[in-house]
């Protein structure tokens, strides 16, 4: 074999003392999983239901109302991002949650508006996006320390 071979061969051949390569993007820059996409939209359409629910429970009921309709949005948003273990199963429900509440928010030609008063649409709002981005935003998810799998407490 001539030394031009021998070169040709080794570059092809892999490296043995190249150095070992960081983790993959996660999060939001990980590419998303193609089985996961239903599971995404689903969430974004029962975040729309619970935005529309919530929009009728919290003026309908207040300050008990609105308590019910946050409560009910934070457990949808952590919920997703339980079951898919990524920020964007939290950001699903939430992208789903606001189109709806925004759409409700418009008002209809007779000038009427679902929101109640003003307060409380202000705090469902506020609310409402505020738990989104704590359940988007939080670290990692809490494990057992016996490896079991199962999300710890």
């Amino acid at each position: 074999m001539s030394s031009r071979q021998r070169q040709r061969a080794s570059s092809q051949s892999p490296r043995t003392n190249a150095p070992p390569r960081g983790p993959g993007p996660t999060g939001l820059a990980a590419p998303p999983n193609p089985r996961r996409i239903p599971l995404y939209a689903g969430l974004a359409v029962l975040g729309a239901a619970v935005g529309l629910a919530g929009t009728l429970v919290q003026a309908a009921l207040f300050p008990g109302g609105l308590l019910l309709a946050l409560a009910a949005s934070a457990g949808l948003f952590y919920g997703g991002r339980v079951l898919t273990g990524t920020q964007l199963g939290a950001l699903a429900p939430a992208v789903g949650w606001f189109i709806a509440v925004i759409v409700l928010l418009g008002g209809r030609p007779e000038g009427d508006y679902v929101f109640g008063e003003e307060i409380g649409l202000a705090l469902f709002m506020l609310g409402g996006m505020a738990v989104a981005v704590m359940c988007a935003t939080m670290s990692r998810l809490p494990h057992h320390a016996d490896g079991s799998g199962r999300s710890g407490t």
